[in-house]
């Protein structure tokens, strides 16, 4: 009997791996997004020039942001192979 009860109780194996690369990737789009809806508290704030001058840093700083998350996914991907 306790062997049955225990055949119910199991769960299976959790997939950490995939859990964290669903983690990160929420992670780098909520970053890109609260940059780039920074903008929008500067427009709000100080007016469509300064809306410009922000945009011209904070684009470029998502974009590396990006572009260095996918060079690690690569890296983590050739690694794995």
């Amino acid at each position: 009997m306790p062997s049955n009860e225990h055949d119910q109780n199991t769960r299976p194996p959790t997939d950490y791996r995939r859990l964290r690369k669903v983690n990160d990737r929420r992670q780098v789009w909520m970053v890109v997004g609260g940059l780039l809806l920074g903008g929008g508290l500067i427009y709000l704030i100080f007016g469509k020039w300064a809306l410009g001058a922000g945009l011209l840093c904070l684009i470029p700083g998502a974009g590396l942001i990006l572009f260095l998350w996918g060079m690690l996914a690569m890296l983590e991907r050739w690694v794995s192979d």
